[in-house]
């Protein structure tokens, strides 16, 4: 495809740019790309950056470095030009969901994912130029945050009607056959196609394991067709720059919005039809436990996205605006991380305590201070000091919290405990512009 030796970068630039120029074109040559030492040296570097646990064989970023990376990726190279690279199996590992069940994460040794890791640059700027506006997840310079702003703002606009759709074990559930016809439109390389479908078949007969590092894309792939129906139900129901549905998805998490007057009746009927339609040619299914279709015109509704829950509300001047808290599940789910570490760090110093506790609760902050969380911080905040002052008290086998003892300036000044619980309210970001 590119014959001239050009840096990574620029060749994924070309490539995306072809690909946006000519949206049935079928991309050949690609294979050499991937086999390139610089495209392997990059996916290194990004396989490490993300420091994950080792894949069944055990073998470490340590390993690999006291061995030589050069070499690592020396002998990668070989079998792959060789067509003799084979993937291992990918380690199992059950990560709870809070509801009391289990996702199953599938953790590719790393090798394995610096393979994958060269595939997805090469494959990545092909399908980013077919994905469609309203897909969130797992794609470059596109954030959780941009998807509650799109829904947030739907509902300023009064597309208060929503399907609120959940799919039953997506990731598990993919077929491999229709993933790579679906790849194969776009990629006319052989070889690119044959370790695509080795990676695949490492995880088992179906879907894509949650974990791999090319996953994220080839899910987000599957489900383009479906972004397509909702984009072409908007532009039909377009009245200059105002549509009455608008839709966002992050993974298999799906919210459609559609405008709450009743002559947008057939409109919500069709859309939630249409859905179905598609979910049943990739043959998925429809969690119907989460799953909802509601009005938030009704008195208490509301819904989850992304941990946020929405509810219609008004503001200081009477005009509709949108409530969005954290979840009480995401709060819930915090809480029961962080009693772990007080529980498991009883007889530590509370030092030690702190050094842990504070990347939690800044991550999980700063992802919930966009909404209106101020109550949850509150409440958090108030949990924690409570839980810490337990763990001094307990320290020097005394009973009580220690109120007298401690103020709660000396806490957040002498032990450095994580202070910032402000909140910052946003307003929707404006429409990106066609790239």
């Amino acid at each position: 495809m590119i014959k001239t030796s050009i840096n990574l970068q620029d060749l994924r630039r070309r490539i995306y740019i072809k690909a946006k120029a000519d949206t049935s074109w079928r991309f050949w040559g690609l294979y050499v790309h991937v086999c390139k030492l610089e495209t392997l040296e990059q996916a290194y570097s990004m396989a490490k950056q993300n420091n994950g646990a080792p894949g069944i064989d055990g073998v470490t970023f340590k390993d690999i470095e006291n061995g030589g990376v050069g070499d690592f990726l020396a002998q990668i190279r070989e079998e792959l030009v060789t067509s003799t690279y084979w993937p291992m199996r990918n380690r199992k590992k059950e990560i709870p969901k809070g509801n009391g069940k289990t996702r199953t994460l599938g953790i590719p040794t790393i090798r394995d994912r610096v393979v994958q890791g060269a595939l997805k640059l090469i494959l990545e700027p092909i399908f980013e130029a077919d994905f469609q506006d309203g897909s969130f997840g797992y794609r470059p310079k596109r954030t959780a945050h941009e998807a509650v702003a799109r829904v947030k703002q739907a509902i300023i606009e009064k597309k208060t009607r929503v399907i609120d759709l959940d799919l039953k074990a997506y990731f598990d559930t993919v077929r491999h056959d229709l993933l790579l016809q679906k790849i194969a439109l776009r990629v006319n390389d052989d070889q690119v196609l044959r370790l695509l479908k080795l990676i695949l078949k490492a995880s088992g007969k179906m879907g894509v394991p949650q974990g791999g590092v090319i996953s994220p894309l080839l899910a987000n792939l599957y489900l383009n067709e479906v972004d397509k129906m909702l984009e072409r139900a908007k532009e039909v129901t377009r009245e200059g720059r105002y549509t009455h549905i608008e839709y966002a998805r992050f993974a298999d998490d799906i919210v459609v919005l559609v405008d709450r007057y009743r002559r947008w009746d057939w409109l919500f009927q069709a859309v939630h039809r249409r859905l179905l339609e598609e979910f049943g040619k990739l043959d998925l299914h429809i969690n119907a436990e989460k799953t909802r279709l509601l009005d938030l015109n009704q008195k208490d509704e509301s819904f989850g996205f992304l941990g946020f829950e929405f509810r219609k509300a008004l503001t200081l001047r009477g005009k509709q605006g949108v409530r969005m808290e954290p979840e009480m599940k995401a709060r819930t789910s915090l809480l029961h991380r962080l009693k772990d570490i007080f529980r498991s760090f009883k007889s530590q110093p509370v030092d030690r305590v702190i050094v842990l506790i504070n990347p939690m609760l800044r991550g999980w902050v700063n992802y919930f201070r966009v909404g209106h969380s101020s109550r949850c911080f509150g409440y958090v905040r108030d949990w924690v000091e409570k839980k810490l002052r337990r763990h001094l008290m307990s320290a020097r086998n005394l009973p009580g919290f220690g109120w007298k003892r401690w103020s709660r300036a000396w806490l957040y000044e002498r032990l450095n405990l994580f202070a910032d619980y402000r909140v910052q309210y946003f307003c929707a970001p404006k429409a990106r512009p066609v790239r």
